[in-house]
């Protein structure tokens, strides 16, 4: 751990399970009886099957109030059901909230979401850092009390200035990074540091119009919906697991200008449901889709 003082979001006490199996009879019975008896009170539960895929997926959260398990014994406990399933499981505990790293360039609504959020308790993490290819968001950044670090990327620079980038994160302790309009792709070697937990935003209804300058593209092409995707990045840019979109829908009278202003609208409102389904511990991911519980 650093001694970075950073601001803590007040948490509640529960501990979420998280799981992804073949799919057979029995499962929800075997969790349902396992909890009872370790004295859980279990406060949400909803599950999916994937016919085509033979696959189960499942999230449970309980109150560990009265629950008579420690955490560090949760492993050893839950063992044989999770062989009997062939289960592979998360168990997450709301008291030890994320910590999030923010990536950004000039543009700044949806730092500026993401943060307003953060203040009011919609976002339940710790937002410790913000880093930036640019010096315009500093000021938004001290105004709510987050360390900025301005790491300059050029194209013959890139390698150096992701090491001081990866070098931040383990100072931090980062353990998710959102892409809050970067407007750099990402090396292989970033992306494979940290997988499944980068988020980006991209401005446009994925699949269509991947990559650079797409509400011009959008117009061009006379299209009637823009739209704005939040998704996991991987190494094939803008093809990672889709988390949240959104559309609005515009005429032949919008200019391009229009298209981006009402864009950014989609963007903060589609960046801020992926990120806070993230924190929430309610995707999982598989096939390069995702799965999002309510």
């Amino acid at each position: 751990m650093n001694n970075i003082a950073v601001k803590t979001t007040a948490a509640k006490n529960t501990a979420t399970l998280l799981i992804t199996c073949p799919d057979s009879k029995g499962i929800v019975a075997a969790i349902a009886d396992f909890l009872y008896q370790h004295n859980a009170n279990i406060l949400h539960a909803d599950q999916h099957q994937d016919a085509e895929n033979n696959l189960f997926l499942m999230r449970v959260e309980w109150d560990l109030a009265g629950f008579n398990l420690l955490p560090a014994d949760f492993e050893q406990h839950f063992a044989e059901i999770a062989k009997r399933f062939s289960m592979e499981w998360q168990l997450k505990l709301s008291q030890k909230p994320l910590r999030v790293a923010i990536m950004v360039s000039q543009y700044d609504h949806c730092l500026a979401d993401l943060l307003h959020r953060h203040k009011n308790g919609e976002l339940v993490c710790d937002i410790p850092l913000i880093i930036s290819n640019h010096k315009d968001t500093e000021a938004l950044a001290k105004f709510y009390g987050v360390d900025f670090h301005y790491i300059e990327v050029k194209k013959d620079n890139k390698p150096e200035a992701e090491a001081r980038q990866f070098a931040l994160f383990d100072q931090y302790d980062i353990d998710l990074i959102v892409l809050a309009r970067y407007m750099q792709i990402l090396s292989p070697d970033f992306v494979a540091r940290y997988p499944k937990q980068i988020i980006n935003i991209h401005h446009s209804f994925l699949p269509a119009f991947i990559g650079a300058r797409p509400y011009h593209r959008a117009f061009e092409r006379g299209v009637k919906l823009i739209g704005a995707t939040g998704h996991y990045v991987t190494e094939v840019l803008d093809e990672g697991p889709i988390i949240e979109q959104d559309i609005d829908r515009i005429s032949h009278r919008d200019q391009v200008e229009d298209l981006i202003q009402k864009g950014r609208d989609l963007e903060r409102i589609v960046l801020s449901k992926a990120v806070r389904w993230h924190i929430e511990n309610r995707i999982l991911l598989y096939a390069n889709k995702t799965v999002i519980f309510d």
